[in-house]
């Protein structure tokens, strides 16, 4: 199991090589940062979208959190960290794409599934359970169709989640207007953890399919 210390030695490894072989990239960076994607990912701590995309410092501007939800734009009081990166995505960093990326085995669609948390103490500030709802519509749609196995249904509500942070995206009126003028453009996609396969969605006919 990886902890402080063992952090503390990759640290090292990473300043004695990557940092050592790239100076004038880290360079370059220290003045700022111009990625062209931003990636909304789940938390998941097998689920990096650094590896999964192959992409060096800089190039992707990451938010990840539990299920990789965006919530819908919504003013007035309160803390709202996905919102206020996506606001400085679009509107400073002037990002070009934003990709959902949902994956499989993931423990926030599955408990919006199964409606894990709705008698469960886990949890005293009932945090999880307030952002998962976000889910509930997906969720009703999902269970009401019939699946061959369990594991057809967790895919079946992972998927459905990421069409779910879409939706909400284009509720910001800043994406919106991006999206419309051309300057934006929205994917949806699903990693399998199991094969490694990486599904795009085509939001037409609203299916998953593998990446070309």
């Amino acid at each position: 199991m990886t902890n402080f210390s063992d952090l503390i030695a990759g640290y090292h490894r990473f300043r004695e090589n990557d940092w050592n072989n790239q100076r004038d990239r880290w360079c370059q960076l220290s003045q700022g940062q111009s990625p062209k994607t931003m990636i909304i990912a789940c938390s998941d701590s097998r689920v990096d979208p650094t590896q999964i995309f192959d992409t060096s410092p800089g190039e992707i501007f990451v938010v990840r959190n539990v299920a990789a939800l965006v919530p819908p734009y919504e003013t007035g009081g309160g803390y709202h960290g996905v919102s206020a990166a996506l606001e400085f995505a679009v509107t400073q960093l002037k990002v070009e794409e934003i990709v959902v990326m949902g994956h499989g085995a993931c423990g926030g669609c599955k408990a919006a599934l199964e409606r894990s948390f709705d008698e469960s103490d886990f949890g005293e500030g009932g945090f999880i359970k307030q952002w998962i709802e976000l889910l509930e519509p997906a969720r009703e749609a999902v269970a009401s169709q019939t699946h061959e196995t369990a594991h057809d249904a967790d895919i079946a509500m992972e998927q459905a989640g990421v069409q779910v942070s879409l939706v909400n995206l284009r509720t910001f009126p800043f994406v919106a207007k991006a999206e419309e003028t051309g300057t934006l453009k929205l994917h949806g996609s699903h990693f399998a953890i199991e094969t490694g396969i990486l599904h795009v969605l085509d939001q037409a006919s609203g299916k998953f399919a593998p990446a070309s």
